[in-house]
């Protein structure tokens, strides 16, 4: 780890563990030009690499061609209007209207520690003792002396690992007020190499489906404007080798810490270069600097691999379980969970609930969530969203004597909110109508009968924050699902003032983000789950506040295995809600063996989805063993390295992925035969991360009634290269566990 300027070359070098980033001060004007990124390199003087010589109409060779100089130039912060024609950094009205700037070196600064990022979620040291030894940081300060504006480019690296964090802050220098219309967390340009671009995309109940496509000239990118990082597109843009694999090829990823309106986008020019951006989405944004006001976009997270996806995934697993995560429960194992959304829907009562509890106390299962439904007059979801007081018609005595009959019988509570949203049927619209999100004179959209809060409003926070607070201070509550079901439309503000109107969409997450700092700053021990119209808002920034997000409404295990895929690509398995549900599957009306669904589970949080007074006791009799299966290795799941070997969304037929210990003594691999076939006996399986001088014994656990075959022993470097032999089960969607310990 070392952050070096070499005064000399007037270059910045930037090291992490095996990668080298590079910039350099190219001209006597100041332009800061993107050199290198790649694996590391020892040399310094590599001032060659900005190529400033291979420019024809270099500013300071042809001053009559600045233009063309600027729209070659590999950019690290490109301007707006001043004759580059790429994708701009970032765009500043001025009072006269216009809206160019350009960017040139001011000062740097490099110090041990990470500042933090007021408001937002951000990674953090992880030194307890001084919180500076473990990081790095350096600040490089551009500015633009007409419009006396500074912009502050800020990258942080770690001692224990190879991503490297930017953001930035915008800072208003001059006595004149300045609109904010766009701002860019990462740019910068790279040679193209036929690279091909890999995001995530999907819908409710299909999110994180891996698409790769190829990068051609002009702009592709995906993005999100609908107030939320959204289930459709994910704030993460990957630049890869053609034909990646999980072991070879190259990838630049980069991964926005928000969780609100992103655009990632790369552009190809006619010189054949790449210009990465990434940051808040511009539409309908802009925020207004007066005089000595600062604006601070969020921070994005850059790694490179050299060799394929898996490096990039365990670089990723690392930096967010040690730098990211902050709950208490993040290296903890987490109560397994029944939740009754699938078993009663809003049809329940307290000796419903509690019949359901006794069942699943008994099956070892250790907390009861209530699901929608619980309050105001809310018995479908056309009212009541805002009224979080308990409806005492189907919980006589309230929530508090629900949690103590919980109590006695050895269950813990957990409960649903959706606290950002309102019903137009509710108290808390009638008492404040102006707090929603909406356009005077314009009649609101509603979606699913409900509306959005004005996050924006520090009333509304205070307001909303109370509310729920309150409902946790008197019962006992361990754990909150916190839930948004809708995007952001009609975007009015009657706190906001005429100005101000392109700031709500921002605003409104920092709002967000406030609640829930202050929720679980007062409830340090609450176990806090993200959630979104099941997927739609999982992304690092919310992280930062719960150490699980709901992973898709989406249960079915067969669906499940591309989700999942998808999310762990660059998400900790621990981070990932994953449930065992009801079938037929109450999305797909699919029917997957009992066993199947508890082994993709695993993968995951682990819990309930169904009612367990219902179930065959066939299946009622594998919850135990399911249970003991995750206590057994959720130590391993939740600290280990995850290797992804075959992919089901890739050759259709089966699924196969594992968790290694880092210590590398132990192993868990999960095999789902999805379609079997004819003629098919048995298939070879290549089981990688174990130690290949070590011997290793192997146990596969029964497809069906969990009892382990004989065992065998394995050095790790015929498992790695051979793999082992697995016979086909008849049927499909089956699936077993293989288990691997040191011998």
């Amino acid at each position: 780890m070392n952050i070096q300027f070499l005064s000399k070359e007037r270059l910045f070098k930037i090291d992490t563990i095996h990668c080298s980033y590079v910039m350099a001060i190219a001209d006597k004007e100041g332009f800061l030009g993107h050199v290198y990124y790649g694996p590391g390199i020892h040399d310094d003087d590599i001032s060659y690499f900005t190529r400033v010589s291979e420019y024809p109409f270099s500013p300071e060779k042809l001053a009559r061609e600045r233009c063309a100089f600027l729209d070659t130039f590999m950019h690290e912060a490109p301007g707006n209007q001043n004759g580059d024609f790429r994708e701009s950094s970032i765009v500043i009205t001025d009072e006269e209207n216009h809206e160019e700037v350009s960017l040139f070196y001011k000062e740097h600064k490099i110090y041990a520690g990470k500042p933090a990022l007021k408001g937002l979620p951000a990674t953090f040291s992880s030194d307890k003792k001084s919180g500076t030894n473990d990081c790095m940081t350096l600040e490089i300060t551009m500015n633009d002396p007409i419009l006396e504006l500074d912009v502050i480019y800020v990258y942080s690296i770690f001692a224990d690992s190879d991503a490297i964090m930017k953001s930035v802050r915008v800072i208003n220098r001059g006595s004149k007020k300045l609109i904010l219309n766009k701002i860019m967390s990462v740019t910068f340009d790279m040679p193209d190499k036929d690279y091909q671009m890999l995001t995530l995309h999907g819908s409710w109940a299909r999110e994180r489906r891996m698409e790769y496509r190829t990068i051609g000239h002009g702009k592709q990118s995906v993005g999100s404007i609908c107030g939320k990082s959204s289930a459709a597109e994910h704030p993460f843009i990957g630049i890869t080798s053609p034909n990646i694999t999980q072991t070879e090829g190259e990838i630049y990823g980069f991964h926005f810490v928000y969780s609100g309106n992103f655009l990632a986008q790369v552009e190809k020019n006619q010189q054949d270069h790449l210009r990465v951006a990434v940051g808040i989405h511009p539409e309908n944004f802009s925020f207004v600097l007066n005089p000595s006001d600062e604006f601070i976009a969020p921070e994005v997270v850059m790694v490179y691999s050299a060799s394929g996806l898996r490096s990039m995934t365990h670089i990723l697993h690392d930096l967010y379980r040690t730098h990211l995560i902050r709950s208490p429960f993040k290296d903890c194992k987490r109560p397994v969970l029944i939740n009754n959304w699938e078993a009663t829907y809003f049809d329940f009562n307290t000796d419903k609930l509690l019949s359901i509890a006794k069942e699943a106390k008994n099956a070892g299962i250790e907390m009861l969530v209530m699901d929608d439904g619980w309050f105001g007059k809310r018995n479908d979801d056309n009212t009541s969203l805002g009224d979080w007081f308990v409806n005492e018609e189907k919980l006589p005595g309230g929530l508090s004597y629900l949690s103590e009959k919980l109590d006695e019988m050895g269950m813990k509570f957990g409960i649903w909110f959706e606290p950002e949203m309102v019903c137009k049927e509710s108290e808390l619209y009638r008492n404040h109508p102006g707090w929603m999100i909406h356009i005077p004179g314009r009649e609101p959209a509603p979606s699913r009968n409900q509306y959005v809060l004005d996050m924006s409003n520090p009333a509304v926070v205070d307001y909303v924050y109370e509310m729920v607070a309150d409902i946790l201070r008197n019962a006992k509550i361990s754990y909150v699902k916190w839930d948004m079901n809708r995007s952001l439309t009609d975007l009015g503000s009657t706190y906001l003032s005429r100005e101000s109107q392109g700031e709500l969409t921002h605003r409104y997450m920092l709002g967000v983000y406030e609640l829930q700092e202050r929720l679980i700053t007062e409830f340090p021990e609450l176990l806090l789950e993200n959630c979104s119209s099941g997927g739609a808002r999982f992304d690092p920034g919310m992280l930062y506040y719960s150490p699980q997000i709901w992973c898709s409404d989406d249960t079915d295990a067969i669906e499940r295995l591309a989700i999942q895929e998808g999310t762990a690509l660059l998400f900790p398995l621990s981070t990932m809600g994953a449930h065992v549900s009801d079938c037929p599957n109450h999305v797909l009306g699919r029917t997957v063996p009992f066993a199947t669904r508890g082994h993709v589970a695993l993968a995951g949080t682990f819990g309930y989805e169904l009612d367990v007074t219902k179930i065959t006791k066939k299946e009622y009799d594998l919850i135990p063993k399911q249970i003991a299966q995750y206590h057994k290795y959720n130590e391993l799941i939740v600290s280990g390295d995850y290797y992804r070997v075959a992919s089901y969304r890739e050759n259709h037929l089966f699924d196969f992925y594992g968790v290694v210990s880092k210590e590398k003594d132990k192993a868990l691999y999960t095999y789902v035969q999805v379609l079997n076939r004819p003629n098919y006996k048995s298939r070879m399986l290549q089981i990688p991360g174990l130690d290949v001088n070590t011997k290793y014994q192997v146990r596969i656990v029964d497809w069906e009634t969990g009892n382990e075959i004989p065992t065998f022993v394995l050095h790790g470097d015929t498992l790695k290269n051979a793999g082992i032999t697995l016979e086909a089960a008849k049927g499909d969607f089956v699936s077993c566990l293989i288990e691997i310990t040191k011998a």
